[in-house]
């Protein structure tokens, strides 16, 4: 399939960098700019006012809004609420006045322009000359979101003067509560300022008729400047402060602006959250630029150290999968079991900010491989401790047990299609299998045992009451349902949801035979009950085509008028952007892996001709419209040997928004498919497999135009380097006891 391409910044292994300020992509650009430490995070937006196209959007870590469901076509059981995540109030806001006249990079004469994300670093630069009524002045850009204080936001601006007359720069520095969201209704605002001083700012989410928490925000500004202040004001929204500098020929002014950012998910009252912002200002105050920038690299250069993936000969692959870490990196990093992985992070509104199955699915199997287990245990606790909301997920629906939301903040559903939150159920097989995942992986069964054991029974127990039993065929059944490919709505017996339904019901039964006597009985499960689910399992309907040798994705698709993408005419691709959703729903064409998404998961239990007949039929149907799509389908490849194919995919995966290959990373980044780049690598590529007994082994092969590649993988305690040249393979223990693992079907012992 040719695949359109739009490249607007140079390809660089560490840095993402441009010299053409870019205005018809502006909102590109600041989306592939964007900065996070996991605890907040913002787009690449100008400090400054920019008259041109933008989105601006600094956004605060588990903060969000319940926006009320607008539907004329209300059916029983939808959700009350759309949560989204909301714009916080703008910290990093400064505006600049050279002799009088307002700095507006849309408008103004500029020149020598760079735009330059450090991704070793995680600093973002800026420098360019303006010419403004005859004068010149050359003005630089850091600024970065401290992971050594995660509180802390720190700019620094310098600014020269390149005339040889003496210029006046004014420097407008401002917390702003005037923001909104561009995708809320009525053009609304979320915040209520509480308090406003000439330094500080404190704003809470207005009040909600849903009964979900209001959330409070603070912010306190402090400055390092030899620039003379001379005003300030402080109004009902915004307060800010100006200074000015006098700068003769070539002489340069600084102003540094440290901005420490709390909320009421970590303090309970207004005078802990203050009384908390200002102990952060004071305590960064004394502190120099470079020493808060050191310590914020260090972090780091030890998170590269552990993870970074080396590619040797082929730079648009090695900055591919860099920015693919980075962007996971800046969004989670696991200390915060509250906290989730919103499919565009703090990179823009779309999704609404909110937790996805793609968590599950996708970011666990990463975060397993360069993490500590915690990490993944916390994004586990995650979903046990919303169990509650689970259960009225189910009973909206008129089931027993628990239905996972498929978006959510608080563990109640708050996505409002019909055929989104009631049919794609898969989502509570994704998270069953997320927690027999982390249990192979590391070997861990103390959350199994107890948390786990909770949650696969209440998501059984949903199960069986989804299912019906058609007494016709004498099997199980699930009508009515969405897979994961969403370009199939409302179809019957969806092979992967089938598949999942049997598979979770089945693990569920395995694990209440080891749990101890104490858990069983909380569980409280009856004889007859797990009887039940073992009837389910043993004669539940997988649609299956004798003569093709496939998996049916679901009941008549092998009706429709089988064509490969390859038909479809260059100019209608994408088709989610060309054709409309009547066409789309009668075609063959495939958002997403959905068939082989389940053979992924499962790639051990399938045979060698179940694998290909699949892959075989089912990716030419694919047009990998869904950004999480490409990684699962070059891991396939990859696994059957179609060395060429999975590069391909690889390169689609790896680059998809550097690249924009769907057209769409305008909105925000896709922060859960940036797995991608290293699930082809690792699982792909190196042909990583972690089986049932624990064993790990490697299948690795070298993508013909690299020269080589090397990464390290966590695994139950240890750090293990892997590296495949041309001529073959070398393992090492890094740290941790010996381990014996497999190569090529052989064992190997790493000491």
């Amino acid at each position: 399939m040719g695949l359109i391409m739009k490249r607007i910044f140079e390809v660089a292994p560490w840095n993402v960098v441009t010299h053409k300020l870019d205005k018809e992509n502006k909102r590109l650009q600041e989306s592939l700019t964007s900065l996070g430490n996991g605890y907040m995070g913002m787009r690449g937006n100008f400090e400054e006012d920019y008259s041109g196209d933008s989105l601006p959007g600094s956004y605060l870590a588990g903060v969000w809004y319940p926006d009320k469901t607008r539907v004329g076509w209300w059916k029983n059981g939808y959700p009350e609420y759309f949560g989204k995540v909301i714009n916080a109030v703008n910290f990093i806001k400064m505006n600049f006045l050279i002799n009088g006249s307002k700095l507006d990079l849309y408008t103004d004469k500029i020149s020598d322009f760079t735009l330059d994300l450090d991704m070793k670093n995680a600093l973002l630069k800026r420098s360019f000359i303006v010419e403004k009524d005859g004068v010149k002045v050359k003005f630089n850009f850091e600024r970065f979101l401290s992971v050594a204080q995660k509180e802390l936001s720190v700019q620094k601006v310098s600014f020269e003067n390149l005339s040889d007359d003496s210029v006046e720069v004014k420097v407008i520095s401002s917390l702003d509560a005037n923001v909104k969201n561009e995708d809320a209704n009525y053009d609304e605002h979320f915040w209520e300022v509480l308090e406003i001083t000439d330094n500080s700012i404190i704003a809470k989410t207005k009040p909600n008729d849903f009964g979900t928490p209001r959330f409070t925000s603070g912010m306190q500004v402090g400055y390092v400047t030899g620039l003379k202040e001379v005003d300030q004001t402080v109004d009902k929204l915004e307060t800010s402060k100006t200074f000015v500098a006098d700068l003769k020929a070539h002489e340069v002014g600084t102003i540094e602006k440290r901005v420490a950012v709390v909320t009421s998910r970590d303090y309970e009252t207004i005078d802990d959250l203050r009384d908390a912002m200002e102990g952060i200002a004071a305590k960064v105050s004394g502190v120099s630029y470079e020493d808060l920038l050191n310590a914020h690299e260090n972090v780091w250069d030890n998170r590269w150290s552990q993870s970074d993936i080396k590619i040797d000969g082929d730079t648009d692959a090695q900055q591919g999968m860099r920015f693919n870490l980075f962007g996971l990196f800046t969004t989670y990093s696991g200390e915060d079991s509250r906290l989730n992985i919103g499919p565009k992070g703090f990179t823009g509104e779309k999704y609404g900010g909110a937790t996805y199955w793609d968590t599950e699915a996708f970011c666990i199997p990463v975060y397993l491989g360069v993490s500590q287990p915690e990490v993944s245990r916390n994004l586990l606790m995650y979903r046990y401790n919303q169990l509650k909301g689970a259960y009225i997920n189910a009973e909206r629906q008129g089931l027993k047990g628990a239905l996972y939301p498929m978006v959510t903040f608080n563990g109640i559903e708050c996505h409002n299609e019909w055929e989104i939150t009631f049919e794609e159920i898969h989502r509570n097989g994704d998270i069953a299998f997320a927690i027999y995942n982390y249990t192979r992986y590391t070997g861990d069964k103390s959350f199994v045992l107890h948390e786990g054991s909770k949650m696969l029974t209440e998501m059984s127990r949903f199960w069986a009451d989804r299912v019906h039993y058609s007494k016709r065929n004498e099997q199980y059944m699930i009508h009515g349902v969405t897979g994961p490919d969403e370009y199939e709505n409302n179809v019957d017996n969806n092979w992967y949801t089938n598949f999942l339904a049997r598979w979770t019901l089945k693990y569920t039964l395995q694990i209440l035979g080891e749990v101890s006597k104490d858990q069983f009985e909380k569980l409280n499960v009856s004889k007859e009950e797990m009887d039940h689910w073992q009837d389910i399992v043993d004669k539940m309907y997988l649609p299956y085509d004798e003569d093709l040798g496939i998996f049916v994705q679901h009941d008549g698709f092998l009706d429709k008028d089988i064509q490969p993408v390859s038909s479809i005419p260059k100019d209608q691709l994408p088709i989610n952007q060309h054709w409309s959703w009547d066409k789309i729903l009668r075609s063959p064409y495939i958002k997403q892996g959905d068939v082989l998404q389940g053979i992924w998961d499962f790639i051990d239990d399938f045979s060698e001709r179940e694998k290909k007949r699949n892959f075989d039929f089912y990716e030419p149907l694919t047009v990998h419209e869904s950004s999480l799509s490409p990684a699962i389908h070059s891991v396939l490849a990859a696994d059957l040997h179609y060395d060429q194919k999975a590069v391909a995919l690889y390169e689609r995966t790896a680059r998809l928004d550097l690249d924009n290959y769907n057209n769409d990373t305008a909105d925000g980044l896709h922060i859960t498919s940036m797995t991608g780049g290293w699930l082809a690598m690792v699982q792909g590529f190196a042909g990583m497999r972690v089986h049932d007994d624990g064993t790990l082994s490697y299948k690795p092969f070298l993508p013909k135009k690299w020269n080589s590649y090397s990464f390290r993988q966590v695994f139950r305690g240890r750090v293990i380097e892997v590296a495949v040249k041309e001529n073959g393979s070398e393992f090492k223990l890094v740290s941790g006891d010996p381990l014996q693992i497999q190569v090529n079907d052989k064992p190997l012992m790493l000491k």
